[in-house]
């Protein structure tokens, strides 16, 4: 009896010795997991954010030119701003060939050219937009990386609508809208460049106005630079050198009530021998406005 409680004994000390240091060496294998799967949430968590850089709020709406255009909204690599002149150029100067379905009949004159081509540029360019658009579009260049249309802080209200600096309270009190009528693009979104050709790049706008003549005095033509298609079809594509030119401009004549109005591809040479002087956008014509560039491209 005695012999079998010592040995009892002598096993529960054995195995209280090896137990302790196996519970050890669980411990640490429990811990070691644990903080294995830490840093694997550690590392996803960084290369999610490192792939997703996150904006403060504070920093967001920031507009560091005072010009009513937050920051978020410019485009501010030269790849954008070139790929967005692209898509813009190119897409409002294949309504003259063909008025693409997706531009609303109720929406076409001269400002509605501008918002539709502005909108269209800006979209996700992918197999539903071309479908969409019609077959004689294809890419003109890539998308502009920094947002689109459908990850736009403002959404569709693209089109600031009165003066002063940006403030968060314009996302809620009107001063952004989807509508802009040529003034609104002129005053509120984009900014005098020269009443120099020499000095305008492809996608700035050319404005005029007339207050005596016209219900709506303030007209909004699109400067295209080298166009993107030149043929028989243009106003002047007879002319030698056509093809190669570098100053077209696209325009829609305006809408009324007996007359829907119609899309314009000229040269700026025929432009400035225009028969009503006040059409002409040459420096002693006091209707011509000048040259204006998207405050997005600034």
């Amino acid at each position: 009896m005695f012999v079998h409680r010592v040995r009892s004994s002598f096993v529960r000390r054995s195995i209280a010795r090896i137990s302790f240091p196996l519970l050890l060496l669980a411990a640490a294998a429990v811990a070691a997991l644990i903080s294995i799967s830490a840093c694997r949430n550690a590392s996803s968590l960084e290369t999610h954010a490192a792939r997703t850089p996150s904006i403060s709020t504070s920093s967001k709406w920031n507009d560091s030119q005072r010009d009513g255009i937050p920051d978020c909204i410019g485009l501010r690599s030269f790849n954008d701003r070139e790929n967005f002149r692209r898509w813009f150029t190119g897409i409002a100067e294949l309504q003259f060939y063909h008025q693409s379905d997706a531009w609303k009949p109720e929406q076409r004159d001269c400002a509605g050219l501008v918002r539709f081509a502005l909108r269209e540029a800006l979209r996700e360019h992918n197999r539903l937009w071309f479908r969409k658009m019609g077959a004689a579009y294809e890419p003109f260049a890539p998308d502009v990386h920094a947002y689109t249309l459908e990850r736009n802080p403002l959404g569709e209200k693209l089109f600031r609508t009165k003066s002063g600096a940006f403030t968060e309270s314009d996302l809620t009190n009107g001063a952004f809208n989807e509508f802009a009528d040529a003034r609104t693009l002129k005053d509120f979104n984009s900014r005098f460049v020269s009443r120099d050709s020499r000095e305008a790049e492809p996608g700035d706008l050319l404005f005029f106005y007339q207050p005596w003549t016209q219900k709506f005095p303030y007209h909004v033509m699109i400067f295209l630079g080298k166009a993107y298609q030149a043929d028989d079809n243009a106003a002047d594509a007879s002319a030698v050198g056509a093809a190669a030119a570098n100053d077209w401009v696209i325009y829609h004549t305006g809408a009324s009530v007996a007359d829907s109005g119609t899309i314009k591809k000229v040269r700026l040479n025929v432009l400035d021998e225009h028969p009503d002087k006040r059409w002409r956008p040459v420096l002693n014509n006091r209707n011509f406005l000048g040259f204006y560039r998207l405050k997005i491209l600034q």
